[in-house]
């Protein structure tokens, strides 16, 4: 009689290609290939309902970003957005950081400054724009300080509220411990404080993108937002949709890469992004 072996469902040999397929229908690039599919699949058959002026197919989005690849043209859009965003940004975070600290620490400050900040704050940045390109010219440098004054409230406002929630015990018991004022500052306030900065600097950079693209709109030959406002002129709606899926694309990697670093830092004080 021969002898049949029978695998039963918990026969050790098909423990990989279980592990293999849980292992793919549990992973987040299923999870987005699946998402990204089921869109495409509602957006072409809602194109198909409409004309392409209305609603480019996303056959004719990808064919407007082939070409746009192609020429290179996307590429330097890109990158002249990604220049203001970042040089605002940077300036902004340099400034709004050690100022928020301090008006949260030193009261006379607060008192100085929290009146303007309440003012401003409420004012949109596009609201600078003509005053702006009086003040520093049709060059670069008046959409970088609208992404400056972007960032500076929101970063400000979450530093000083970050510093002014620092618990008196933990100072007190830092001193009680014989900690000097600089050890204070460096092991108790700015630790209690880095949440809030890195909440702060990440809400600026979601900001800054929506500022980038209006002031493009209106005072750029260049950068993403000037695409979209000059294919608007022309009915290319297609490259309108290269535009917004291109801002889509950069903001995602900005913030990817912006978590990437603040995690080299953000692990020391047990914070998970």
């Amino acid at each position: 009689m021969s002898r049949q072996t029978v695998l039963s469902p918990a026969d050790p040999a098909e423990a990989p290609a279980r592990e293999g397929a849980r292992y793919l229908l549990d992973s987040r690039s299923f999870q987005y290939a699946t998402l990204g599919a089921a869109t495409l699949a509602v957006w072409a058959f809602i194109a198909s309902l409409t004309i392409p002026i209305l609603l480019p197919s996303p056959l004719d989005v990808g064919g407007a970003f082939l070409r746009m690849i192609s020429n290179g043209t996307i590429f330097q859009h890109i990158g002249w957005s990604y220049f203001r965003i970042l040089a605002g940004w940077v300036a902004g975070c340099a400034v709004g950081i050690p100022l928020g600290i301090l008006a949260g620490r030193i009261h006379v400050l607060k008192r100085i400054v929290e009146p303007y900040i309440d003012f401003f704050r409420f004012i949109p940045p596009i609201a600078f724009l003509t005053l702006s390109l009086i003040w520093f010219g049709l060059g670069e440098l008046s959409k970088v300080m609208l992404i400056v004054y972007t960032t500076l409230f929101i970063v400000f406002l979450n530093t000083m509220t970050g510093a002014l929630s620092v618990e008196k015990e933990r100072i007190r018991a830092a001193q009680c411990l014989g900690a000097t004022g600089q050890q204070v500052f460096r092991h108790v306030i700015i630790p209690a404080t880095v949440p809030y900065i890195i909440t702060g600097v990440r809400l600026a950079m979601g900001n800054s993108f929506m500022t980038v693209v209006a002031a493009e709109m209106i005072a750029a030959q260049s950068g993403v937002g000037f695409l979209i406002f000059s294919s608007r002129l022309f009915a290319q709606t297609d490259y309108v949709f290269t535009g917004i899926i291109s801002l889509g694309i950069m903001g995602s990697v900005a913030d990817l890469l912006l978590r990437k670093i603040v995690g080299l830092v953000a692990y020391r004080y047990d914070i998970k992004l």
